[in-house]
């Protein structure tokens, strides 16, 4: 049973942009501030009404968002 649930955030042309790692969640910002409140928002969402032991989530699982920065040439 899983106690976190895993985001990768890129920084696109525009946007911030967080993927879930485990789960088919994808959301976008023009701030990490704006994208930390919609990750939190759609993985609300996501879960409202979901079945976490059939996601093999634990209860009350934390977020946790991991920042991929470019590589310098």
């Amino acid at each position: 049973m899983r106690h976190i649930i895993q985001f990768q955030v890129i920084k696109g042309d525009r946007q911030y942009v967080a993927t879930g790692v485990d789960l088919p969640i994808v959301t976008q910002a023009p701030t990490l501030d704006e994208l930390t409140q919609n990750i939190q928002e759609a993985v609300d969402l996501h879960l409202d009404d979901a079945d976490l032991k059939e996601l093999d989530l634990a209860a009350a699982p934390s977020v946790l968002v991991n920042f991929e920065l470019a590589a310098h040439a």
